[in-house]
């Protein structure tokens, strides 16, 4: 064997190629729950670590919703056109199934929110903290703020598509982004 042969062979292993995650979509709309196994495995890491992170950091929360998106998935395959990347409609219906419960169970601010977020209107430089400072100061920022962060920042939505999706306007998304950014510089400022 060559090492062409080779290379394909290892990348195929690795990153799963689009015709292949389109196959299995297919047969797993067809009833095969293998081929959504499958698709399950390949998908269920990135799933969880985004719901984790909308969730607060929520760990059961967080595995709950991930098994309820892959059950909405299961149920909604067929309605799945093949027109973007499979990957791309799963992280949306995902995306959506953890805003829905967040929706559903919309905290209302305290007053301890209200004066942290007062207190971080001055610009305080942003220093680099351990991604265990960092997840718990995300964890802790209001729902929406944190909703927006995490969509925006890690996942690479645009306000657009933020607002859309969480029934705000542009400038909302904005204001609730830099808001995030703000209580963040601040309870990392505090940590240091």
């Amino acid at each position: 064997m060559d090492g062409s042969a080779l290379r394909v062979n290892i990348s195929t292993v690795e990153t799963p190629r689009e015709d292949t995650v389109s196959a299995l979509v297919r047969r797993a709309s067809a009833g095969d729950t293998r081929a959504f196994e499958a698709l399950y495995r390949d998908h269920v890491g990135r799933i969880y670590g985004t719901i984790l992170r909308l969730v607060a950091m929520d760990r059961a929360r967080a595995e709950e919703l991930t098994q309820e998106a892959f059950v909405r998935a299961w149920q909604k395959l067929g309605s799945f056109r093949h027109e973007s990347a499979f990957s791309t409609w799963l992280h949306r219906l995902s995306v959506n199934t953890a805003l829905m419960a967040l929706r559903g169970k919309r905290e209302t601010e305290s007053a301890d929110e209200e004066a942290l977020e007062l207190a971080a209107g001055g610009e305080i430089p942003f220093c680099a903290a351990e991604r265990g400072d960092l997840e718990r100061a995300v964890s802790e920022l209001p729902p929406r703020a944190r909703a927006v962060l995490v969509l925006h920042d890690v996942e690479g939505w645009k306000h657009e598509e933020i607002s859309a999706e969480l029934g705000m306007a542009v400038g909302s998304s904005k204001a609730q982004l830099h808001r995030a950014r703000g209580l963040l510089r601040r309870a990392l400022g505090e940590a240091a």
